[in-house]
């Protein structure tokens, strides 16, 4: 890490033995705590250079990896990325595990302290999903580890639903040819209302609008499904900040409070941003700094994490 360079890079072995691409924002004092980060469909660790600084000033430090088939961890065209790391090849169980071995890695590094989880978009429903299916991937014990769970925009229901015959075709269809690429239109105007940010998206070389048949409908399924049955499992101790704009035109904010209101959690809060797009961490007028604010503001809340969660619930 130099001076220039608020992070630093570092390729790591996770599950399956893939390399990883990873950045670690570690603040100038001791951290008081640390955040895992999970990005978003088709993007990387890389569009977020200009916000995890931001939680970095507060004292709190900032793990993030490009996911499996995404980013650097699948395009690196360095010789670091794994022979078998392909764009778009990825699952929601591959996945699950990824992000338990992130956050364990985390703790590790960043040992002493709490340990958030936090996503965005499809990363937003990744972690959703990782708080309520620890048994069934079991990693119960991660997730009773983590002091709160952040969700922006998160992937839970399309703002514009994909015809069912669609998804049913493409479902069956990702048992057969399960990494096949397919498009994935993104409207740039749709991202945020900055369009320096959304110009820069559609010209990054490390953004493919594609997607695998396996990984679109294991997102678009397993994010159904937090609505349908998997919110029922949410642990009622474990903290959550679930954040979305009133105006996604990508992922709806609908479906991000209906979850909210179904969950049975002690604490939760939801922030909704009138008139925000999808990517409010790029959006205009001082949105994405208050957005690192309630985040910020949300972690300071939950630094006294002595008491493991699972006895929290019984106090």
């Amino acid at each position: 890490m130099s001076s220039s360079t608020p992070f630093s890079e570092s390729w790591i072995a996770g599950p399956q033995s893939t390399q990883f691409y990873t950045r670690t924002y570690k603040p100038a004092n001791t951290p008081r705590a640390s955040v895992v980060f999970i990005h978003g469909f088709a993007e990387h660790v890389g569009r977020y250079a200009h916000f995890h600084p931001l939680l970095c000033e507060h004292d709190i430090a900032v793990f993030a990896l490009d996911q499996r088939g995404f980013g650097k961890t699948a395009l690196d065209t360095d010789g670091q990325r794994s022979k078998d790391s392909a764009y778009g090849k990825t699952s929601w169980a591959e996945q699950m595990a990824d992000i338990a071995w992130a956050v364990e890695h985390a703790r590790k590094t960043f040992s002493g302290v709490p340990t958030f989880l936090m996503g965005h978009s499809m990363g937003g429903g990744e972690v959703l999903g990782f708080a309520t299916q620890g048994d069934k991937y079991k990693h119960s014990e991660t997730v009773s580890s983590l002091a709160g769970i952040i969700a922006t925009s998160p992937m839970i229901l399309q703002t514009k639903p994909a015809p069912k015959l669609l998804r049913w075709v493409g479902g069956k269809a990702s048992n057969v040819l399960p990494h096949k690429l397919i498009p994935a239109d993104v409207v740039p105007g749709d991202l945020s209302h900055d369009a320096t940010f959304n110009d820069a998206y559609m010209k990054d070389p490390l953004v493919k609008l594609f997607g695998s048949l396996r990984g679109l409908n294991d997102m678009l399924s397993n994010g159904e499904a937090l609505l349908t049955t998997y919110y029922a499992n949410w642990p009622k101790s474990l903290p959550l900040l679930l954040v979305h704009g009133t105006e996604d035109k990508v992922t709806s904010s609908k479906a991000s409070q209906a979850f909210y209101d179904k969950i049975v959690a002690v604490d939760k809060r939801i922030k909704l941003f009138e008139g925000g797009y999808h990517e409010l961490q790029n959006e205009p007028d001082g949105v994405k700094e208050q957005l690192a604010a309630d985040v910020v503001a949300f972690i300071e809340a939950h630094l006294d994490t002595s008491t493991p969660i699972d006895q929290r619930s019984k106090m």
